[in-house]
């Protein structure tokens, strides 16, 4: 496989699918997932292992973890809310599942019914039970600080906080740690000086992933100050479907699409052919035509030309 710069996480089929009205069958969820590892995604978050009652739109989430692991060269991620819904990500066979702790304790209480203690109880129970699994049969469990720039509940989030919850999670047994912007709040400046302060708390090496939104616009900014950082890792979203549907005014992710675009015309590898990945758009689009998918290069199209890394002055 193409050594890649930086990993892009694939989360439409988990953050997107939860944040819109239509329901996508399993077949049609398998087959974008697999379009979208054919284009050269090599991570997707597939589901979430929560009660259907609560997202109807993620209760093949076993079936479709499953079938994921059977394609070549991706990466199965999973989020998880609790032990429960771990072992249950973990017996289908999830390489990687992601437990979101809300900095802000009122948006844990809407979105996980818990709160702080109690999440990280949760996380302790999971990570005692990963280690009585056999190596082969362990997932990487990375602990999520959600809401980690501002809270449309709360409003500003403290920095101090973020550190000593980052700092708990690692000592309670996550792989490692990734940042969420779940609400849009951050800026370039934001992102820095937090994944600065988060690396002292955690070490740089157990910082690895960033999940952002693009309420205000400022996403893709986002994305390139967190790898200016050394974040190696970047959520996104096809068409940029998302949200939270426990925050309010949360609007989509950052656009999958335009992230690769921006990131290919920059010659930063990532492994993605942009062509594929906008033919994979417009199979998506073709599942749940009642909804809305953004993007800037999918409706511009690529330039006239256009080739990898075109951005680069060469002498």
């Amino acid at each position: 496989m193409t050594e890649i710069d930086v990993l892009i996480s694939e989360v439409g089929p988990r953050d997107g699918l939860q944040s819109i009205d239509t329901i996508m069958s399993t077949e049609h969820k398998k087959e974008w997932i697999k379009a979208e590892a054919e284009s050269g995604v090599r991570e997707i978050e597939v589901g979430s292992f929560v009660p259907a009652k609560l997202l109807p739109q993620m209760a093949d989430a076993f079936e479709i973890v499953q079938y994921a692991k059977d394609i070549p060269n991706l990466t199965v991620v999973a989020l998880v809310p609790n032990f429960i819904g771990a072992k249950n990500a973990i017996d289908a066979g999830a390489d990687k599942i992601c437990l979101p702790l809300s900095v802000s304790e009122t948006h844990s209480q809407a979105n996980l019914r818990k709160s702080h203690d109690e999440v990280l109880e949760e996380i302790r129970k999971i990570s005692e039970y990963i280690e009585q699994l056999e190596k082969s049969q362990r997932p990487e469990f990375e602990g999520n600080l959600s809401t980690a720039f501002g809270c449309t509940l709360e409003g500003k989030v403290s920095e101090d906080l973020v550190l000593k919850l980052g700092a708990r999670m690692m000592e309670l047994g996550c792989n490692e740690i990734g940042l969420s912007d779940t609400t849009g709040y951050a800026n370039p400046n934001q992102i820095k000086r937090l994944i600065r302060l988060l690396n002292k708390e955690v070490g740089q090496e157990n910082l690895k992933s960033m999940h952002l939104h693009n309420t205000r616009g400022l996403g893709l900014a986002n994305a390139l100050a967190s790898l200016e950082e050394g974040i190696t890792t970047l959520d996104s979203s096809l068409g940029g479907i998302g949200g939270c549907p426990f925050a309010p005014g949360a609007s989509g992710n950052i656009v999958t699409e335009d992230l690769v675009f921006m990131l290919d015309a920059m010659g930063v590898e990532t492994g993605i052919d942009i062509n594929k990945l906008l033919e994979v758009t417009n199979k998506v689009q073709s599942f749940i035509p009642d909804e809305s998918i953004y993007g800037f290069t999918k409706d511009s199209g690529l330039p006239i030309g256009y080739e990898k890394g075109w951005g680069i002055v060469r002498s």
